[in-house]
């Protein structure tokens, strides 16, 4: 099949279906006397796979560790298992940065609508954020 069958197949653009080929997380595409890319059906799950574990957080590296496993013919779920335990820590400290700097803003927006009109600012570009 061509490019523009294989995106529209995989939900994956013709331009990233390049760029992973280009990178190796696909691999090189077949030619056609014509020039025109051949891809093999066995390349939409692939893709769907890679379009599925980049939704999750997963890197381009996370997926060559993946794909290269499952290319040397071993089952990589146990992989992608810490791959996805590490991702949802990763996760929840994120959520708990989130959360300290909404505490933070909301401070500031409070404390902002106590300000007076006639704070002067020779030192400082704005005072709220100057004395954080």
């Amino acid at each position: 099949m061509r490019i523009g069958e294989l995106a529209q197949t995989s939900g994956v653009s013709a331009k990233t279906i390049r760029f992973y080929e280009e990178i190796g997380l696909l691999p090189p595409a077949l030619r056609a006397e014509n020039g025109y890319r051949l891809y093999h059906t066995e390349d939409i799950g692939r893709l769907r796979f890679i379009r599925n574990a980049r939704s999750l957080g997963f890197t381009l590296d996370d997926l060559k560790e993946v794909l290269a496993l499952r290319d040397r013919g071993e089952a990589p779920c146990r992989y992608v298992a810490q791959l996805l335990e590490a991702k949802a820590t990763e996760i929840e400290e994120r959520i708990r940065q989130l959360q300290d700097l909404q505490q933070d803003l909301q401070q500031l927006v409070s404390q902002a609508g106590n300000l007076p009109d006639d704070i002067e600012m020779k030192r400082c570009v704005c005072h709220l954020i100057y004395n954080r």
